[in-house]
C-alpha cells in the first residue's frame, strides 16, 4: 500500500474526491480511505475517512460515502453503489461484525441503487439488493433480502435472510420484519442481472480513464 498523489495525465474535472476525514474533537485522528486497486470510483463522487472498499467494487457518479461521524465504513468484493448513493453515520453508535465494530458494514455483491440512503449504524450482508430511492437506517439486513424502491427499514429491525421488503413498505418494528414474504423469483432475477452488469463496470472504466485515477492531489491507500 502506498498514498496515490493528484496525477497530472487526464483532467483533473473528471476525478472524485478523495480524502482523510477532517480532524475534530469527536474524530482527532485523520484516516485514509483504503481503496482496493481494482475497484472504481466514478466521477464526481466522494469518499471521506476511514472507508474499506474491496475488490471490484463499483462505485458510480454523485455518491456521497462520508466516514466523517459515524465510522468505519466497509464495502465487500463486488458490491455496486449506484448513482446519488449516500452513505453516512452516527457518531456514537455502531454495529459489532466478527471482532470490529462498524458505523456501516456492506458486504459482497450487495447492490445499493439509485438515490438510496443507507446510514449507520447498520449492517447489509451478502448478496443484498436495495432498491431506488429507498432507506436503510439502524438495521440488520439478512443475506440476500430484496428492498424495494421507497421503503424504508429502520429502528433497529433485522430482515431475516432472503425477505422481500415491498415498494413503499415501512418496517419499523421487528413484528413486521418478521412477517416478510420470500423474495420472488423474479425480484431474484433482477438483482442477479444488475449484480452481473455491475460488475464489468469496475475493469471496463479503468481501460476507458486509465488505471492511475486518483483525486485532486489528495492521498489515499491503494491495495
Amino acid at each position: 500500500m502506498g498514498e496515490k498523489q493528484g496525477s497530472n495525465n487526464h483532467s483533473h474535472c473528471f476525478d472524485p474526491f478523495i480524502s482523510p476525514n477532517p480532524i475534530t474533537s469527536f474524530n482527532p485522528v485523520q484516516r485514509f480511505p483504503k481503496i482496493n486497486e481494482t475497484a472504481f470510483i466514478s466521477q464526481f463522487s466522494s469518499v471521506i475517512g476511514d472507508v474499506t472498499i474491496s475488490d471490484n467494487v463499483y462505485v458510480a457518479p454523485n455518491v456521497s460515502i462520508r466516514a466523517d461521524e459515524g465510522t468505519p465504513f466497509y464495502i465487500g468484493s463486488n458490491s455496486n453503489i449506484q448513482d446519488g448513493v449516500i452513505l453516512h453515520g452516527l457518531l456514537t453508535k455502531k454495529i459489532a461484525v466478527g471482532t470490529k465494530r462498524y458505523s456501516i458494514f456492506i458486504g459482497n455483491e450487495v447492490t445499493i441503487a439509485h438515490g438510496a440512503l443507507v446510514h449507520g449504524p447498520c449492517y447489509i450482508a451478502d448478496k443484498v439488493f436495495v432498491g431506488f430511492n429507498a432507506i436503510v437506517y439502524t438495521a440488520i439486513v439478512g443475506k440476500g433480502a430484496f428492498i424495494s424502491y421507497n421503503a424504508v427499514v429502520t429502528n433497529g429491525v433485522r430482515i431475516p435472510p432472503d425477505r422481500f421488503v415491498p415498494p413503499g413498505a415501512n418496517i419499523d418494528s421487528q413484528e413486521k420484519a418478521d412477517a416478510l414474504s420470500p423474495v420472488p423469483k423474479d425480484s431474484k432475477e433482477f438483482a442477479h442481472e444488475v449484480q452481473r452488469v455491475n460488475q464489468e463496470f469496475p475493469a471496463s472504466y479503468h481501460l476507458l480513464f486509465g488505471k492511475n485515477r486518483c483525486s485532486c492531489g489528495v492521498a489515499y491507500d491503494q491495495y
